[in-house]
């Protein structure tokens, strides 16, 4: 297991990462209580939190939101193969998991671009004997590279629908990358009957704690956009949205009815290709 040190000094990484520089998949491990971050990702992850103090909790909301998503798309949409960008830390119940417990046969690509995610998931993404998952190394912002990779498509049946999640990664690609037009792309190359599940900061609940939160991050080198309902509505497309729609991440068909919905301050929503 690769783990961060609380000694700067002492922290070791696996060839290729740079512990010098924040990652979003490291942060996230951070918020969610995990070991495999550094001391850089530590120390962003705190600034913001400083910044939202609600962030661990925000970070759950979504952790929960991919487990109802999985379900969802299982059981009332038939979706049994899975394509998910910016995978992050595998953190148990992983995604496939989650739908190999409604259909052992359900097959899923997890995609990231950080070299410690590919160490897990090579020991932790263990698939159901009669399903399957794999992982490619890839950035969205070349969704081509997704789409045509070999162990993608030895893995997913594009003929079939899909269940593509976004969850949490839109964020980290700057309005001048027209995000818009990746997912356009991945969207594209997707049959009918696909499903496309997104979650996305905003500033909309909360701008005085999200802008101090993106200073933060921005300060630190990183990239990190907080966009409007619009702007999140924008990423579907002409997509049929599923009920209920773009809407904060707690209240997408929550497990718990009374939870605050706004306490997260995340839009999400799923959408089918007609």
């Amino acid at each position: 297991m690769v783990q961060g040190s609380n000694d700067p000094a002492n922290e070791v990484a696996p060839p290729g990462v740079n512990i010098n520089v924040p990652h979003s998949a490291r942060i996230y491990d951070y918020w969610l209580g995990g070991k495999d971050n550094f001391a850089v990702d530590r120390a962003v992850g705190e600034a913001m939190m400083q910044a939202i103090p609600g962030m661990r909790y925000m970070a759950g909301e979504n952790r929960k939101f991919v487990h109802r998503v999985a379900r969802d798309l299982v059981e009332r949409e038939g979706i049994h193969q899975f394509l998910d960008i910016g995978t992050g830390i595998p953190t148990r119940p992983n995604l496939h998991e989650v739908a190999q417990q409604i259909r052992p046969d359900a097959r899923v690509v997890y995609v990231d671009n950080d070299p410690i995610v590919l160490v897990h998931a090579r020991a932790l993404m263990i698939s159901h004997p009669e399903g399957r998952s794999e992982y490619i190394s890839a950035d969205l912002r070349d969704p081509a590279s997704i789409i045509n990779d070999r162990a993608l498509l030895d893995t997913l049946d594009l003929k079939k629908p899909v269940g593509l999640t976004l969850i949490a990664i839109l964020m980290l690609l700057a309005d001048q990358d027209d995000p818009w037009s990746k997912v356009a792309e991945l969207r594209d190359a997707l049959p009918s009957g696909s499903c496309l599940a997104i979650t996305h900061p905003t500033a909309d609940f909360n701008p005085a704690e999200v802008e101090a939160a993106v200073a933060a991050a921005t300060g630190a080198g990183m990239t990190l956009v907080a966009r409007t309902e619009e702007a999140v509505n924008r990423f579907f497309g002409d997509w049929e949205m599923l009920e209920p729609g773009v809407v904060p991440v707690s209240s997408w068909h929550p497990d718990d009815p009374n939870v605050d919905p706004k306490a997260a301050y995340y839009w999400a929503g799923v959408a089918r290709k007609p």
